[in-house]
């Protein structure tokens, strides 16, 4: 499914009142993380969480416009009003929820490094001896992620580069700037995938989500705290379309496996 974008220059010169607007919700994702949210030249935003998005609207009954903006910078932006909520493939840490809320979790996936095919890395099975070799070694990850803060804390002797977009990233771990490169797998898939790819593989290793507390609680939608209203029908709208199979149907479209996540 296609959804336009609403233009962020237009939604910057609107003031908080527009927030809520009348049978629309309007969503700050990044753009540019495959297959999660992806935005074309022609103002379309698709991937999972714009189906995802799709399917809330369509249960609240509402209209999705989609904003684009950098990841590093949709925190800051749903609490200057921008837009009304976050779905962008988003962890759920206790970092994040001082700053914002929110829904119950609606996904949550496997963690995977990616590394060429003949490195050193790629026979490590065991977790913490693939973390320890990763010393001296540069490892890239996307900025202001769990991936990022994970790195920092269990690898704290590898060289860590962070990305503004996973393309930049990709770009140097295929230029051997970077050794290896940390994201969920099915991002790592996506790159595999693509001609760069070849030659990398995924490591041997699965980190869940559960291995550190840096990782989160699985993915789930930003929204402000004290919008406590539009929370409560969010999550209600979620559980719904978790249990009535909608998310995972929406999943296995875009990952080839259910990463849907039961409401708890």
């Amino acid at each position: 499914m296609k959804l336009k974008i609403l233009s962020l220059v237009a939604v910057l010169a609107t003031s908080a009142l527009a927030a809520h607007a009348e049978g629309v919700l309007s969503i700050g994702t990044e753009g540019e993380y495959p297959p999660w949210s992806m935005a074309d030249a022609d103002g379309n935003v698709t991937g999972f969480d714009a189906d995802v998005g799709a399917l809330l609207c369509a249960k609240l009954e509402m209209e999705c416009n989609f904003v684009v903006q950098a990841f590093d910078g949709l925190i800051p932006a749903l609490n200057a009003n921008r837009f009304d909520v976050i779905i962008s493939g988003m962890s759920i840490t206790a970092e994040r929820k001082n700053e914002i809320a929110f829904s119950v979790g609606y996904a949550e996936f496997p963690n995977r490094f990616v590394v060429s095919a003949d490195s050193g890395l790629a026979g490590i099975t065991d977790i913490p001896a693939f973390l320890a070799a990763l010393d001296g070694r540069k490892v890239g990850t996307q900025a202001a992620t769990t991936h990022a803060n994970f790195i920092a804390k269990l690898a704290p002797n590898a060289v860590l580069l962070t990305y503004a977009s996973l393309d930049q990233q990709w770009i140097d771990l295929a230029s051997g700037r970077i050794e290896t490169a940390f994201a969920d797998a099915t991002a790592d898939q996506d790159f595999l995938d693509r001609p760069e790819g070849e030659g990398f593989v995924m490591s041997q290793v699965t980190i869940p989500s559960t291995y550190d507390a840096t990782l989160g609680e699985g993915i789930g939608v930003g929204i402000r705290q004290d919008d406590t209203e539009l929370k409560a029908r969010i999550d209600q709208a979620l559980c719904e379309l978790i249990a009535d199979g909608s998310i995972g149907v929406a999943s296995e479209k875009w990952f080839n496996v259910d990463i849907s996540r039961p409401c708890q």
